[in-house]
């Protein structure tokens, strides 16, 4: 199969129709092998319903709905999961990624070999104060923090080798975050193209201020994770052993100016020592902390899983 395309939405049912259409010819001119993969994440209106027919008219089109919404991550990862295309397209639902743009994401990833390609929205119709600005700040702490030279990590519309999304675990908010981790699987061949950027024509925009704050958050996250996954011990081992020595320093001052002037002060009416003892069993925590860590990450499973209501041609 040449490409699968991955499509997570939420309340959309407008705009499906004229997406599902807009596809199919794009995939006839170029004559392509392919498949549709509509991920529903618990959409409140018709979205199904419209999926299930496009579905019954054109065979190529499959769907997967989940019981609950469960964010943008889950259905990546699901759709990644079931995804048969040499090449694997993500775009959003609500016809604001041009399908006319596939042709050329494909050939980038086929004949220019790249591993990921990701779009780059260079001129935009969202609101300038509320969006734009805010998706700059947040486009240049994730390049500085990844080294990834990327103007837009979080377009919708970008393309993988089939490889990439089959070594990569989508989850919590981290779709923004995609080519940092195909980077960290080991995949160095990122680049990104210049795309197509359309009004909203149906719906309205799932966009919220709460996804800049979770998404600083989950940088955060993402940069712990892949510098100390395999190894907590050296985060939680180094801090632990720096506090505990602290206090341990702090104990044996006290200790000797005890022994030196032995009726001059009660160690517990001292400030020292009670920093001393705080600094002691952080210290402690931390390396218990560490060990804990360890097992956990030598057991974990990796593995996600979501309550899907149903599946579609799959």
């Amino acid at each position: 199969m040449d490409i699968s395309l991955v499509i997570p939405l939420l309340d959309e049912a407008e705009s499906l129709p004229e997406l599902a259409a807009w596809i199919e010819k794009v995939m006839l001119e170029n004559r392509y092998s392919y498949e549709v993969i509509f991920v529903d994440d618990g959409s409140t209106d018709n979205s199904w319903d419209v999926i299930q027919e496009l579905r019954s008219k054109n065979s190529n089109i499959k769907g997967i709905k989940f019981q609950r919404n469960y964010g943008k991550s889950a259905a990546l990862y699901e759709g990644f999961r079931v995804a048969q295309g040499e090449v694997v397209i993500t775009m959003d639902a609500d016809l604001q990624d041009s399908p006319d743009e596939i042709p050329e994401l494909r050939k980038m990833i086929i004949q220019d070999r790249y591993d990921l390609v990701s779009g780059w929205k260079k001129k935009r119709y969202d609101n300038t104060l509320t969006k734009n600005i805010p998706s700059k700040l947040f486009n240049a702490v994730t390049r500085r923090v990844s080294g990834i030279k990327l103007h837009d990590f979080n377009c919708g519309l970008k393309a993988y080798r089939n490889k990439v999304v089959k070594s990569i675990e989508v989850y919590g908010e981290m779709h923004r975050y995609i080519p940092v981790l195909a980077k960290w699987a080991g995949f160095k061949k990122i680049t990104e193209k210049t795309v197509e950027h359309r009004p909203r024509k149906y719906g309205v925009s799932k966009f919220g201020w709460r996804r800049f704050v979770n998404g600083f958050l989950d940088l955060l996250s993402l940069r712990f994770v892949g510098k100390f996954a395999k190894r907590p011990m050296h985060f939680f081992g180094l801090w632990g052993s720096i506090f505990f020595l602290i206090g341990l320093g702090i104990a044996l001052y006290l200790i000797i100016s005890k022994f030196i002037h032995p009726t001059t002060f009660a160690l517990t009416n001292r400030p020292d020592f009670y920093l001393a003892l705080t600094t002691l069993i952080v210290g402690m925590q931390l390396f218990l902390a560490g060990f804990i860590a360890e097992l956990v990450s030598r057991n974990a499973a990796g593995r996600n899983f979501y309550l899907i209501e149903d599946k579609t041609g799959l």
